[in-house]
């Protein structure tokens, strides 16, 4: 028989329907991640402190992408960006593990046939559709369809394995639950897809070239498998998100030594709680039945390993951070972003939001050089006008580092909504930076100005130029504090301290001019670095509440 087996036709069926399978899988994930980006963002911000919460939003979020590995690598950047604590992932990862059996249960079904009708309507949908959205949802149709094309391919070239010996003879040595095991994860490593892994077993099920219990065993393999492209996604990252890999791993290898001395027990459970059919005999009846027993009896481990490792999350959390402990961050570090993501970058509505995060650390920064300008513009040293200046440098380089991620963004495929954002984000960003330069460039120079020139600020002018400073600040305070809660209420207060602004300058003005009256020496160069300073920060007030001004049309956007 083994000169009858066309071996080219074998493996170019073979690798054409996984090739087929694995980028339907794609362009459906990522059709996915575009369509429902807003709601993972909503559900993922959910994964608070309440662990079933958790578990539920991992096993929605994974059935929604089809993918724990892209559930895992986004929790390791969510993680590493600050968004999530680790203790927060542990729950997800559990539910990520059950969301990913949706998969199989929905190929055990005989979809096979409906591939080409599936393709066919999604690329219609794709091409003619003139909205985004509809777009989008036809690329998941057609994802979806070439999923189903790629099982048929390989489930029609695996026909004659049925009576090739050497395939039948490998086949019987994965009789040993641990080989079994350790193939699965091998390949699954190699493919990157524990879907694909089990499509492959469903569709070699419905040829009746594998038995149950090596099909079980292969499928506990795959959850290993699949931990390696968590752990890719982690190198490089912060030690945060290498526990996160750490934790995904931990259950898969833990969850699988529990079960794989009880494959037996489960193919027992399986037929238990799948259907029959007795009107069939021999291969027929595993080629009908296996397929879903495998789907059912692969639901049925995650959720229960869930159940088991739901109670100890605290356990595993203090576990993992005894194996990777903090390093205290060098200064160069404390610079670099937060929360924005290369990982995000294909998610464009938590790229959108991790941004947003990141912006309101930059305005920290630029809070604090505001903070401290105070005595800078009435009565700082050189050296202090120095430290402001150096204080400007981080900003610049966060600044530089958000500009480019939106570039990045930008180039992607965003809706119009998500357009309209990332220009709000880019502008917010520019106006938080320019507020940095004024306050190292103009105030700075000002205050050089001031000491060459030998002028000393009176006490009472000192005060009025404070109480403005503080007023200046309270609107840069409740502008940060609208962008970190996308309060739109908020920044319209900012907004309306227009007048209160106006008025404190008037007041400062008629004040400076009584003062310019007085006949005292440097009265003229004194007025001249009064005034200026006043100016600076009434220029600061002015990109302030262009930025509530931006936010307010943002977010009653996005309401």
């Amino acid at each position: 028989m083994n000169g009858e087996l066309n071996h080219f036709a074998l493996m170019s069926g073979l690798f054409g329907g996984l090739a087929l399978f694995l980028f339907g899988m794609d362009i459906m994930t990522r059709a996915l991640e575009r369509a429902a980006g807003d709601q993972m963002k909503v559900l993922l911000g959910k994964a608070t402190n309440n662990r079933f919460i958790g578990v539920a939003t991992g096993a929605t979020v994974t059935s929604v992408i089809q993918s724990s590995s892209i559930t895992t690598v986004l929790l390791v950047g969510f993680v590493s960006s600050g968004l999530m604590s680790t203790a927060q992932s542990i729950p997800v990862i559990l539910g990520a593990n059950i969301g990913t059996t949706i998969t199989a249960q929905i190929l055990a079904f005989k979809v096979t046939k409906l591939a080409l009708p599936i393709i066919t309507i999604g690329f219609f949908i794709s091409f003619v559709a003139k909205r985004e959205d509809w777009r989008q949802y036809g690329l998941i149709i057609l994802g979806l369809g070439l999923v189903f094309f790629g099982m048929s391919v390989m489930s029609d070239t695996m026909k004659p394995l049925r009576t090739f010996e050497p395939f039948l003879d490998f086949m019987a040595s994965l009789s040993n639950p641990l080989v079994a095991a350790a193939v699965g994860a091998a390949f699954t490593a190699i493919i990157q897809s524990s879907s694909a892994s089990t499509g492959i077993l469903i569709v070699m099920a419905s040829q009746g070239l594998i038995e149950l219990n090596a099909a079980i065993a292969l499928a506990l393999g795959a959850n290993i498998g699949t931990c390696v492209t968590a752990g890719l996604a982690a190198i490089g990252k912060s030690r945060e998100a290498v526990r996160t890999f750490m934790v995904h791993t931990l259950f898969n290898v833990i969850g699988v030594l529990i079960w794989i001395g009880f494959v037996p027990q489960l193919s027992e459970l399986a037929r238990l709680i799948s259907p029959e059919h007795l009107e069939l005999s021999g291969t027929a009846r595993a080629a009908a039945e296996v397929p879903r027993q495998l789907a059912n009896v692969h639901t049925f481990f995650n959720v229960v390993n869930a159940l088991l490792f739901i109670g100890f999350t605290t356990q595993i959390q203090r576990l993992v951070e005894w194996v990777v402990p903090d390093r205290p961050l060098a200064e160069a570090e404390r610079v670099e972003t937060r929360y924005i993501s290369e990982e995000f970058i294909g998610t464009p509505a938590i790229a959108l939001d991790a941004t947003r995060r990141e912006l309101v650390r930059l305005g920290a920064r630029v809070r604090a050089m505001l903070d401290t300008s105070m005595a800078f513009a009435t009565s700082a040293t050189r050296l202090q006008l120095e430290a402001l200046e150096k204080m400007d440098r981080p900003v610049d380089a966060l600044h530089e580092a958000i500009i480019g991620y939106l570039r990045e963004l930008s180039l992607g495929n965003l809706s119009p909504a998500q357009s309209d954002d990332l220009m709000s984000l880019i502008k917010i960003a520019n106006d938080l930076e320019h507020i940095g330069d004024q306050l190292a460039t103009s105030l700075v120079t000002s205050g050089r100005k001031r000491i060459e020139d030998g002028v000393i600020v009176s006490k009472q002018t000192g005060k009025a130029i404070g109480g403005f400073h503080a007023k200046v600040l309270e609107a840069l305070d409740n502008t940060l504090k609208a962008l970190d809660k996308e309060d739109a209420e908020l920044a319209t207060q900012v907004r309306a301290m227009q007048q209160d602004v106006a008025a404190m300058t008037d007041e400062i003005a008629r004040h400076e001019i009584l003062r310019l009256k007085a006949d005292e020496p440097k009265r003229l160069v004194t007025y001249a670095r009064e005034v200026e300073a006043v100016e600076i920060l009434n220029d600061i007030f002015k990109t302030t509440r262009r930025i509530a001004d931006t936010q307010i049309g943002m977010f009653k956007a996005a309401a």
